[in-house]
């Protein structure tokens, strides 16, 4: 397993990867706490999926990615896969709630299920998480703490 941080406009962020694919993004506590690692640079890492991320994750925090294209391996429950699963077709600038998910993947009554894989997505922003919201529009339910959940909305247009 290959790691590397990078530091983001809502935080220091350690990125995972084994030989095939991204396995975890971490938030660190606060921002800037990545920057004693951050010379750490994504030329030096010979795992093309973390120069991978780290490129598309610059674009994306320089408003001009919506959709990341990095494999990701993330590891859970099949129910937790198929969410996760939905929640990458999710569009940039768009919201759902728990409920629609659960209708989507054709479990209806499943909201909570859903909630729970969507709080324990190994990779956030890859697996665009922070796109699901309370069914009145509310921001709820952000493991990595709620202003990040508003900044990445903000930043994709969904939130004023």
């Amino acid at each position: 397993m290959n790691s590397i941080f990078y530091e983001s406009p809502i935080g220091g962020l350690r990125i995972r990867a084994n030989q095939t694919r991204i396995c975890s993004i971490e938030f660190m506590n606060q921002p800037g706490s990545a920057n004693q690692s951050a010379n750490q640079s994504a030329n030096q890492s010979s795992n093309p999926h973390l120069k991978s991320a780290i490129r598309e994750l610059d674009l994306y925090f320089a408003g001009k990615l919506s959709t990341f294209k990095t494999p990701t391996a993330a590891k859970g429950t099949p129910f937790q896969e198929i969410v996760w699963s939905e929640l990458q077709k999710l569009l940039a600038g768009s919201t759902i709630h728990y409920g629609a998910i659960a209708e989507r993947i054709g479990n209806p009554k499943t909201s909570r299920a859903v909630d729970l894989a969507n709080s324990r997505n190994p990779p956030p922003m890859l697996v665009p998480c922070h796109r699901v919201v309370g069914k009145s529009g509310s921001l709820i339910g952000y493991a990595s703490e709620l202003w990040r959940k508003e900044w990445l909305l903000k930043h994709e247009g969904a939130l004023i």
